[in-house]
């Protein structure tokens, strides 16, 4: 592997373009701690950070030949950065919307109906669906509805990263929604 430090960086992109592994690896050198750095200060999460610097480079070195520099490198990796932590920030809105509308739906099947028997079929059906969930799943999505815990603490209890804790809520949440919609809307009308 060639020593690269002393090369630019336009030069390290146009051997990037080439699929140069070293260039790669140079840029991952010099940018990343910057990167994670500007991530951090937007995000508030080490972690968090992390993975989206990782996505990016990912993108970088999966996309290296089409990728066009009409800026600096560094202005391109900002960039990049930025608008992936605003899609980040975006989707988790989405997922926290999800979770609430599923709630929701859930606390009006109890609050409309004064029919027990129907109230124990929902629960039944509630408690039916979520058994069916996958087990991590599972497990994540109960951690973080009936204990009532954050991300970042079922993150440290199952050792997982909070990405993955909010993406099994968001998919638990999407599942359930799904199975639930055909009853909630035959039984509430």
């Amino acid at each position: 592997m060639m020593d690269l430090r002393g090369v630019s960086d336009q030069e390290l992109f146009a051997l990037l373009k080439e699929g140069d592994q070293s260039a790669y690896t140079e840029i991952f050198r010099r940018y990343a701690p910057l990167m994670v750095s500007h991530a951090y200060r937007l995000l508030g999460d080490r972690d968090e950070a992390n993975d989206v610097v990782q996505d990016v480079f990912m993108a970088l070195w999966q996309r290296h030949k089409s990728l066009e520099l009409i800026t600096s490198l560094s202005s391109y990796l900002y960039t990049a950065i930025r608008n992936r932590v605003f899609t980040r920030m975006s989707h988790e809105k989405v997922v926290s919307r999800y979770a609430d509308s599923i709630m929701e739906h859930m606390g009006k099947a109890f609050t409309l109906s004064d029919d027990s028997f129907m109230a124990r079929e929902l629960q039944k059906l509630i408690d039916e669906e979520i058994a069916a969930l996958p087990e991590k799943m599972r497990e994540v999505f109960l951690m973080y509805r009936k204990e009532e815990l954050s991300y970042g603490e079922i993150s440290e209890r199952l050792g997982i990263s909070d990405k993955t804790a909010k993406q099994q809520v968001y998919n638990a949440t999407k599942i359930l929604r799904s199975k639930l919609q055909v009853f909630l809307a035959i039984f509430l009308v």
